[in-house]
């Protein structure tokens, strides 16, 4: 949903204000909130708050790490260092004003601090101070980057002076940059009133460009302004063909259907400048894997976006998304709450804060409020999908199956999208230990999607497990390997079939790849253990299982692992155990 422009220039800028944000890798109208956020006390010693504030920021705690540092810097009110570190974190948290004032500190410093600099930019655009924004910007060192020249070109737009805005915008001629300049000056052209002169650059920018939804949008927004309907829902229908059941979509097909009109996507100079804003956070976001650094500057520009326009619903569900991430669920969830009801993707995050219960542990108030959604939107596929994964997940695979042949009914025949749902329907009915509808649906998902490994490794192993179709199982089973060599579930799958047949050499073979790829998850050590028990190793096998144990086993699973480390395993061979490899167990499907 958070689809953004990008090119290697925007991601240069990105990453360059990461850098300059100084982050170590370690490092609207209110609803009603499921968010407790975490007691902490502030110290009396400066010291034990710099502290505080380095264990926050490593947690990616921006509202501690913001409180810790800011009450060290009392202490300190002119080290650099403090000042710079409690303004990173108190941007990150949203606090503006407080950011504006460290901001200033730190230009007083070094007039050439990117993100202080970008952050009195957006306080001079929140207060329609263009001509000041613009000063700003023109001090800065990126005079010729599409950050300055897009939010200089807006500044020029707030001061009335909307030629010199477009062409400002029309200097970036790099072709990458197309897509880009026509979307944001038919943006320009639509704020100035200029309906039918936007609707070309909007064209345009369409032209190179269906698949982000922001230009879609804004697009057939525009046409239908222009009295073109039709043309407003072809641009929609053939998004959503991409990318089916988008909320903002298919809010805006309702509205056109009943004839009500479409606003403008983006109304006022401040909403056009955060649109660059939230492009950019958008895209780092997307870009950003595992480094908490690049996911604190993506949250960054989102929070500065947010100043400019604190409804901006996808601008709160990207940063609701990038707190996820960061496994900061409270702090998501608080977000998530603030997208109005009014939204298109208010459900959406509905949705999202049900998931992120779950991921705490709340999994029952997570089932009740998933069911209270799908009740109240008793056809919201996302909505039902949801419920039927969280009970999967906690082993309450009837219920789930149930969900999920809701969604098959909602779905289109037609959708190669159904192989995801008949698969987790085979996995329910599988391990709800009724193979007669399981069978029948891994079947179905493998013939939608024939080289899925997924499916290939359970329908494979579950054939295995119950003696059929050995050589086609293998067959099937090798290949998963052979597409995904690197997952170490589907890797145990191949070995513990080995075992199940007594090949107990080639079992031990890829079940220590298994381990070399995933070695802490208790199934496969079970396993490992199981099959050198079987080769002569018995010490080696009571080694595994011994960390099998260590590794938090599932409880049904704990009494089988202790009692082979006090007996070890029967003798006879051809009475091995029937517990699923890791990725039946639930860990990779």
């Amino acid at each position: 949903m958070h689809l953004t422009f990008v090119s290697a220039r925007k991601s240069a800028l990105f990453y360059g204000l990461a850098l300059t944000l100084a982050l170590l890798p370690c490092a609207g109208q209110a609803h009603q909130t499921a968010a407790i956020s975490e007691p902490f006390e502030v110290g009396e010693s400066p010291a034990g708050n710099y502290l505080s504030a380095r264990v926050a920021e490593a947690e990616h705690d921006t509202f501690a790490a913001s409180t810790f540092f800011r009450e060290a810097l009392r202490a300190d009110p002119r080290n650099p260092e403090l000042i710079q570190s409690a303004f990173v974190a108190t941007l990150a948290n949203g606090d503006m004003d407080a950011a504006n004032a460290l901001a200033q500190k730190l230009l007083q410093r070094d007039r050439h601090n990117a993100s202080a600099r970008l952050t009195l930019v957006v306080r001079d655009f929140r207060d329609k101070n263009f001509g000041a924004a613009r000063a700003l910007l023109k001090g800065g060192d990126g005079k010729g980057d599409l950050t300055t020249i897009l939010l200089t070109a807006w500044s020029y737009v707030g001061s009335g002076d909307v030629k010199k805005a477009i062409a400002l915008v029309d200097t970036m001629s790099d072709p990458s940059f197309a897509v880009f300049r026509d979307f944001h000056a038919g943006l320009m052209l639509d704020v100035a009133g200029r309906t039918a002169e936007a609707g070309a650059r909007l064209k345009a920018a369409y032209g190179g460009d269906h698949s982000t939804l922001r230009l879609i949008d804004a697009y057939a927004r525009n046409l239908a302004r222009q009295g073109k309907i039709d043309e407003a829902k072809a641009v929609y229908a053939a998004f959503d063909k991409l990318q089916p059941h988008n909320p903002v979509v298919e809010a805006a097909l309702a509205d056109l259907a009943a004839g009500r009109k479409l606003e403008p996507m983006v109304q006022n100079v401040k909403a056009g400048a955060a649109e660059v804003l939230y492009g950019l956070g958008a895209y780092g976001l997307g870009a950003a894997s595992s480094r908490a650094g690049d996911q604190i500057a993506a949250i960054v520009f989102l929070r500065l976006s947010l100043e400019l326009a604190p409804e901006h619903a996808l601008a709160l569900d990207t940063l609701g998304e990038a707190y996820g991430k960061l496994k900061q669920y409270g702090a998501a969830i608080e977000i998530y709450d603030q997208v109005p009801d009014s939204s298109p993707l208010r459900v959406t995050t509905d949705i999202r804060i049900a998931l992120l219960l779950d991921a705490m542990g709340k999994s029952d108030e997570s089932v009740k409020q998933l069911r209270a959604i799908v009740k109240a939107h008793p056809e919201n596929v996302d909505a039902i999908s949801a419920l039927a994964d969280v009970l999967r997940s906690h082993k309450q695979f009837k219920e789930s199956a149930e969900a999920y042949t809701k969604v098959l009914a909602l779905t289109a025949p037609d959708d190669k999208s159904r192989w995801a749902i008949y698969y987790f329907r085979g996995v329910d009915y599988e391990r709800a230990k009724d193979w007669p509808k399981a069978e029948p649906d891994l079947k179905e998902a493998l013939d939608l999607y024939p080289e899925q490994p997924l499916v290939l490794n359970y329908l494979g192993y579950s054939w295995v497990d119950q003696g059929l179709h050995l050589d086609e199982a293998f067959k099937m089973l090798r290949r998963a390997v052979e597409l995904q060599p690197d997952d170490g579930y589907i890797v145990d799958s191949l070995g513990w079939a080995h075992y199940k047949l007594g090949h107990y050499d080639e079992a031990v073979k890829y079940l220590e790849q298994a381990i070399d790829l995933k070695p802490g998850d208790p199934t496969i050590n079970d396993h490992l253990g199981d099959a050198y028990w079987r080769v002569g190793r018995k010490l080696d096998a009571k080694f595994q299982w011994n960390h099998a144990r260590d590794l938090h086993p599932d409880p049904e699973d704990l009494p089988k692992i202790l009692s082979k480390i006090e007996n070890g395993l029967p003798d006879d061979p051809q009475h091995t155990e029937g517990h699923a490899p890791a990725t039946v167990a639930g860990k990779g499907d």
